[in-house]
């Protein structure tokens, strides 16, 4: 190798002897850092650098354990203190100190416990209510859950009484006895005497409507006629009737029925329960197999009730 090649390139020489930068400032250098400092002390601080500035010097403080140089650290020492133990004999008690709560804005001290009292009574209040609303929804499903079934136990009362009266018409139909048209209601169940007076009230009141019409009609004018050529028809058909048919406005109510009212006092349960009853013993019907069996064991009735039927 020829020496120009053990010389080095002298594209990548090292010089180890560069000039490097003054070892002190200059005027110029002086004036800038001087200027720049006096308008960094000059300038006024917002308030969110002040509450920075606050907020990491406490936190610095908080998480900084006391030196064992310290005072107080030197008097806790001498009662078994060590650094990163519990103060006091228990086990369970505080190893960092209590967390500072700043106080925000101008208000006097316990306004805020007492904004929180008044928060805490309303939502108190506002859950009481919750539970008062729950408990008369409860309570609302809860009749209207009762009313329905009366309301049911109505109905089952009215297709007992009716197939009762129907089995018992029938009964007296084949022995030839009186048809319950024609009897008087002191003579019918009391289990479905009500329905026979139900009946009367009715035909009453359409018997009573019919003589009020007839009333009235009597009373308008006509024309002169020779009453002694018509007959009585006629003066009926004509309006000029001197006897209008006063015969049911006139009759008075039947007596009261204390039995029946006794029994129609009964709950609707005692009522039901009482014609299901007999249904089962004097016809061996069941209602809500809706059938009539052939003698008195029943078979394959699951029993008197409609819940038994479920």
């Amino acid at each position: 190798m020829t020496q120009s090649d053990e010389e080095d390139d002298y594209m990548n020489m090292v010089f180890e002897d560069a000039p490097k930068g003054p070892t002190h400032e200059t005027a110029l250098q002086r004036a800038a850092r001087k200027r720049k400092e006096g308008e960094a002390r000059a300038r006024q601080k917002t308030k969110a650098e002040r509450e920075a500035e606050a907020e990491e010097a406490r936190e610095t403080a908080l998480a900084t354990a006391l030196p064992e140089t310290n005072k107080g650290f030197k008097m806790m020492a001498k009662f078994g203190f060590k650094q990163g133990d519990t103060l006091g004999k228990s086990e369970n008690a505080r190893k960092e100190p209590i967390q500072v709560s700043i106080k925000e804005g101008r208000s006097g001290i316990g306004v805020e416990s007492e904004k929180k009292r008044k928060l805490r009574e309303a939502w108190d209040e506002a859950a009481r209510a919750a539970k008062r609303s729950k408990e008369e929804e409860g309570d609302y499903l809860e009749e209207r859950k009762q009313h329905l079934k009366e309301k049911k136990m109505e109905r089952d009362l009215d297709s007992a009484q009716r197939t009762a009266e129907r089995l018992s018409g029938q009964e007296d139909e084949d022995k030839g006895g009186q048809p319950k048209e024609e009897k008087q209601l002191k003579d019918v169940n009391v289990l479905w005497r009500i329905r026979a007076r139900r009946r009367e009230e009715k035909q009453r009141d359409l018997q009573q409507k019919k003589e009020l019409d007839n009333s009235l009609t009597s009373r308008l004018p006509t024309l002169a006629n020779d009453e002694d050529e018509e007959d009585d028809d006629s003066k009926v058909a004509l309006g000029r009737d001197l006897n209008p048919f006063y015969t049911s406005l006139e009759t008075e109510l039947e007596p009261e029925d204390p039995e029946l009212a006794d029994f129609e006092g009964l709950p609707v349960a005692e009522r039901l329960h009482e014609v299901l009853v007999f249904l089962r013993e004097k016809y061996k019907y069941c209602l809500y197999c809706g059938y009539q069996y052939p003698d008195a064991a029943m078979e394959g009735c699951p029993g008197l009730t409609e819940e038994d039927h479920d």
